[in-house]
């Protein structure tokens, strides 16, 4: 018998839509690490909070791999990647309801088709002549 794909994503799936119907705001606690593509000055001990409400992303997309939007910081537009391996809660930021989850620390999470970098901080320009 094969191993059952994990409920982790339909879970963090079900909760989001908790949130959004009730009027409360999604936030996702994300454990950072070399596959998480998120603006670096944010991370605080290798780890993010992001709010995920319909107001605050765009093009969000939570498949059964990946967690992916576009969202500003400091009134930059970015675009947000984190393996579902990497997110540690969701919640409702208004009252804290909601479900966390087991994450390894001590590897990285192997990227499954989709080629992610680490944000390194402000882009920086070199001329070529």
């Amino acid at each position: 018998m094969s191993e059952a794909p994990s409920t982790k994503p339909y879970l963090i799936r079900a909760l989001f839509d908790w949130c959004v119907d009730h009027g409360y705001t999604p936030y996702l606690a994300v454990f950072v690490n070399e596959q998480v593509n998120v603006p670096m000055d944010y991370v605080n001990n290798r780890e993010i909070v992001l709010n995920i409400s319909p107001q605050a992303c765009q093009d969000l997309n939570m498949d059964n791999e990946w967690v992916s939007f576009k969202a500003r910081f400091a009134g930059i537009s970015r675009e947000i990647d984190v393996p579902m391996g990497n997110v540690m809660a969701i919640y409702a930021k208004e009252n804290g309801q909601g479900m966390s989850f087991p994450v390894d620390r001590s590897s990285p999470t192997p990227t499954p088709e989709k080629n992610t970098a680490v944000s390194k901080g402000k882009p920086s320009l070199k001329i070529v002549k």
